[in-house]
């Protein structure tokens, strides 16, 4: 009786974290998360630190961090480390990326802005390409 008093249902949870319950069972698939138990109706029940749980993995995602990547965080953290070191490399590498990401899409809207600037009208007579222009 203990456990259900601190334990919460998957349905309040869901509510309280605004996270769909079909979200909440697949993190639990993924090993995300882990129910403390069910009820005798057969529902899953969670210790109440599932909300900080949930909280982190939507944080962690909303700055593009994968599911995979945030399961490794989380077993540091339930192993009783602090998985911050861990974090700070993968964030660096995010933001490496995304530097990579805007050099690669300015170069792109270089090369597109001058084709537009060079554009042609092309006559309308059959072509053996597809467009004149892009050859």
């Amino acid at each position: 009786m203990l456990v259900q008093e601190k334990s919460k249902q998957i349905g309040v949870v869901a509510k309280e974290s605004g996270v769909p319950i079909k979200t909440i069972r697949y993190y639990e698939e993924l090993g995300l998360l882990k129910s403390s138990g069910r009820t005798e109706g057969g529902f899953r029940l969670f210790n109440t630190d599932v909300l900080a749980r949930l909280h982190f993995i939507k944080r962690a995602q909303s700055l593009g961090l994968t599911l995979a990547e945030i399961k490794e965080f989380l077993n540091v953290h339930d192993e009783g480390q602090l998985p911050c070191g861990h974090i700070k490399t993968k964030l660096e590498d995010k933001v490496q990326a995304i530097d990579y990401q805007i050099q690669q899409l300015l170069v792109l809207r270089q090369d597109l802005s001058g084709m537009l600037s060079d554009w042609e009208i092309q006559s309308e007579t059959y072509h053996s390409t597809i467009c004149p222009i892009l050859t």
